[in-house]
């Protein structure tokens, strides 16, 4: 009888194997550490990395551990997060597999300081391989924890070679503080590579003070955050298989306006679920498809997200790093998310007057300083008119200058009326019958099954020739639909063909309007779904703030001063 090959593993290659799933980095140290310091309540948080000799310390203000929660902290499967099989479903901590530290006394030296709030004695406790206490000691420290990690990877040399740079791995742990900051802006985060402070995130009470400190070229005024919540008459029934079982907390949305601020490379939209960055194809790929049509080509949106969801909707044991999970209601959230983000893109009376005092808007005034004046025909308002934006006067044919409470806007005419039409083409793509064909001279065969493809009949009608039956409703009292169609049978999607359009049919630049017109068009721009941008990205508006015109003309100045008294 040939004995058996399949053996149980060494308990030690075990830990060593698990231990590589938790920790496979300098950042996922990093990621494990800081995590445990927010489910202690901390609100300061300091990060030492030392790459070269493969070190990391976390300290923070926490709650602490006792003697005998030291014990028990590096051995395996050990945590105070969960104790039931239930629990897997009530999961509110950022924590709960109990393997880091067990991990790290693998893969690693640890150290572990920590005092108890309250307490009125600090231990430092040393852990060996398997998280046994090698060495235990009281130390004084103030209340909160230390944990220090030496010679990562020392007993598995070949992993230290597998991975990414000590560049790339500065990077990676730069880039968790980020992560983690903008799921938990309540907290400071302090970093320092090699004995020098590095960079400090400062705590705020929302996202919106923290991803300017992310990004510098981003600021506060650049960004809306919109809440979203679940309110109990919309609450599905209680099941696993629906969005959220009971009234939960608000869920935060912030997005850079496209008229502001956007992105080279799709690397800043960002989602969270419960305090942690995730990954989710499905739920970033409803955030560019509701900014469709408001940024410029090949330009990605700013935004991050942050869903509070029921426990008991998340399954989070999908991966060691906690980055994918599986959500409930997919397709809810998704809905809501849209809706969203079509709420922050809009115009209303409770965002109009939000302060954009950008550097476009510095610009213009510095202009206005050098040029000396403003030159714009006035045109006559009605006082009783209830709009939010009252049309004042048209600037060179081309702007229309629009009065509100707060100040008052320049409005590009062409752009304006062409984000107007475009939605109307989508929301009502027509194609129409006409009296007598537009003829087409020498199309490709390419051309031909392009027109076909967005609806229109076409036939030849002599040689090289082609006789086009029907074309879309915007275009059948123009004079220059012949050149419309040219335009549209050079490729493209539908919608390509409905920016094409719009673009066309829209008012041009130089057309003198009156002011019941440019009212209109005034009004007609409000009520579309994204008007900031036109479909193209480029911005419809600039904005002059009362703050900023009475900076510009000294109006803080006093009387007898500004006199020379």
């Amino acid at each position: 009888m040939v004995a058996s090959t399949i053996k149980a593993l060494p308990t030690e290659v075990v830990y060593l194997i698990t231990a590589g799933e938790v920790i496979d980095s300098l950042a996922s140290v990093v990621r494990e550490l800081v995590e445990n310091s927010l489910d202690a309540g901390a609100t300061r948080i300091v990060v030492y990395i030392n790459p070269q000799q493969w070190g990391v310390r976390v300290a923070d203000n926490g709650w602490g551990m006792n003697f005998d929660d030291l014990q028990q902290a590096a051995t395996a499967h050990s945590t105070s997060k969960i104790h039931s099989p239930a629990d897997l479903w009530n999961i509110t901590s950022l924590g709960f597999r109990g393997e880091a530290l067990h991990s790290l006394t693998t893969l690693a030296d640890l150290e572990i300081l920590s005092r108890p709030v309250g307490g009125t004695e600090g231990w430092q406790f040393v852990y060996g391989d398997g998280g046994k206490v090698v060495n235990r000691k009281v130390t004084a420290i103030a209340p909160g924890t230390v944990v220090t990690v030496n010679n990562l990877f020392a007993n598995c040399l070949p992993r230290r070679q597998g991975l990414p740079t000590p560049t790339q791995q500065i990077k990676a742990v730069q880039n968790v503080v980020q992560q983690i900051a903008l799921c938990h802006p309540q907290v400071t985060y302090q970093v320092w590579q090699n004995y020098r402070e590095w960079f400090t995130i400062y705590s705020g009470l929302s996202v919106e003070k923290i991803i300017p400190q992310i990004l510098p070229q981003v600021r506060q005024s650049d960004l809306k955050e919109v809440q979203l919540k679940v309110p109990n008459s919309q609450s599905p029934v209680p099941s696993r298989d629906v969005a959220c079982s009971v009234s939960t907390p608000l869920s935060t949305l912030v997005i850079g306006l496209p008229d502001r601020c956007h992105r080279n490379r799709p690397d800043w939209v960002k989602v969270a679920i419960n305090g942690r960055i995730i990954k989710s194809p499905e739920l970033e790929q409803t955030i560019f498809s509701a900014f469709h049509r408001t940024l410029p080509r090949d330009r990605y949106p700013v935004c991050f997200l942050h869903l509070t969801v029921s426990p008991d909707q998340i399954n989070w044991n999908r991966h060691p790093a906690k980055t994918e999970i599986y959500l409930n209601g997919l397709s809810y959230w998704q809905e809501q998310i849209t809706q969203a983000i079509n709420q922050a893109l809009l115009i209303s009376e409770a965002n109009i007057k939000e302060s954009v005092y950008t550097t476009r808007v510095s610009k213009l005034l510095q202009v206005a300083e050098a040029k000396g004046s403003y030159n714009f025909n006035y045109k006559s308002t009605d006082s009783n008119t209830k709009n939010l934006l009252q049309a004042v006067a048209q600037v060179s044919n081309t702007y229309i200058v629009a009065e509100h409470s707060g100040g008052m806007w320049l409005v590009e005419q062409h752009i304006a009326h062409e984000r107007v039409l475009y939605e109307q083409l989508c929301d009502n793509w027509q194609i129409v019958p006409i009296e007598s064909p537009i003829i087409l001279y020498q199309l490709s065969s390419a051309q031909v099954t392009q027109l076909q493809s967005l609806g229109l009949d076409i036939e030849p009608f002599g040689e090289k020739l082609w006789a086009v039956r029907n074309i879309p409703a915007m275009l059948q009292h123009r004079e220059d639909s012949c050149e419309a169609l040219l335009e549209l049978s050079w490729g493209g999607d539908l919608q390509t063909a409905q920016v094409a359009v719009a673009c066309r049919t829209a008012i041009r630049n130089g057309t003198p309007m009156n002011l019941p017109e440019m009212q209109q068009l005034l009004n007609d721009w409000q009520r579309t779904r994204n008007p900031r941008t036109c479909p193209h990205g480029r911005p419809i508006y600039l904005s002059l703030e009362e703050s900023a015109l009475s900076r510009f003309f000294r109006r803080h100045w006093v009387i007898g001063k500004s006199h020379g008294i």
